[in-house]
Formats: structure tokens, sequence, C-alpha cells
């Protein structure tokens, strides 16, 4: 059993690295949606990721669509400030996956509008915008693999 992180469209080098890291030691796997805003072999994100990237488990697609599509059966929670319902207020299945939008503008409205019911968001300050994107995944990993009584993590 491990958790899914699944990163629609990243931009940042720098945090895309630091959730390989925490996919990492937490044996979460890391899905990637292309495009992104970088190359996975820029020296930003191979600095961020240390010498981690050697252990990660990473799939990449061209859309999200072949991620559905891979997964037909899959428990999906996308994160997003825009949703009513609290991240620690659903339930985490083991295998689930865990759905964050790029660095500048989120998730798209269609994805949100078609999956209404499994927006999730983490509190904050109502005049703020939005957590970084890195804090934002290892935030929402915690708490899953919590809600998991944290798998076989010591």
């Amino acid at each position: 059993m491990a958790l899914n992180v699944v990163l629609v469209e990243p931009e940042i080098p720098q945090n895309t690295g630091n959730i390989a890291r925490t996919c990492v030691v937490t044996g979460s796997t890391l899905h990637i949606i292309k495009p992104m805003g970088f190359s996975l072999e820029e020296k930003h994100i191979r600095r961020a990721g240390l010498d981690y990237w050697k252990d990660v488990k990473l799939k990449m697609y061209n859309t999200i669509d072949e991620l559905w599509q891979e997964y037909p059966g899959g428990d999906f929670l996308y994160f997003t400030t825009k949703a009513k319902m609290r991240f620690n207020k659903v339930s985490y299945p083991p295998d689930c996956f865990l759905v964050f939008g790029k660095e500048t503008e989120g998730l798209k409205k269609s994805i949100l509008e078609q999956n209404k019911d499994k927006c999730v968001r983490i509190p904050m300050l109502g005049d703020q915008r939005c957590l970084n994107l890195s804090n934002a995944v290892c935030v929402a990993v915690y708490e899953a693999l919590r809600a998991n009584g944290y798998f076989d993590l010591n």
C-alpha cells in the first residue's frame, strides 16, 4: 500500500524536486502530467531532490486523461483553494491519488467541475492566496499517512 502524488503541469523545478524527496521518504509514487515548465535534467531539480532521485517511483503522462485511463477505479482527491471541504474531513484510501495543479493557476476549472465531490482544501487565512506547492503536498501526504496509521513507516 502506498500513496500517489499527482502533479498536473508543474512549473517550478525546486518544488518538484522537494516533492520527489517527500515521495521517496514516504514510499509514495510521483505521477507527473505534462507539460512541465522545466526538464528533469535541470540542476535546480536535481539539487532540490538531492541524491533521492535514484529512488523516486516516477510515472509520466501526456494528459490527465491518460492517468485516469490507467487507474479507472482510483480514488482521487483534488487539492484546491476553491473547495469547501477541508482535507482533514475526508477519508484517504490506502492507494489514493492526491492531485495538485500547477503553481501559477492550480487545477483547471474543468477538472474541478468534473470532480466537485472529491475537491478538498488545506485551511489558511482567507486573505492569503495559497501555500507553496511542495509544502501543500507535504501537508497532504502526511495527513493521508496519519489517517492510514503511517503504513510501514517508523
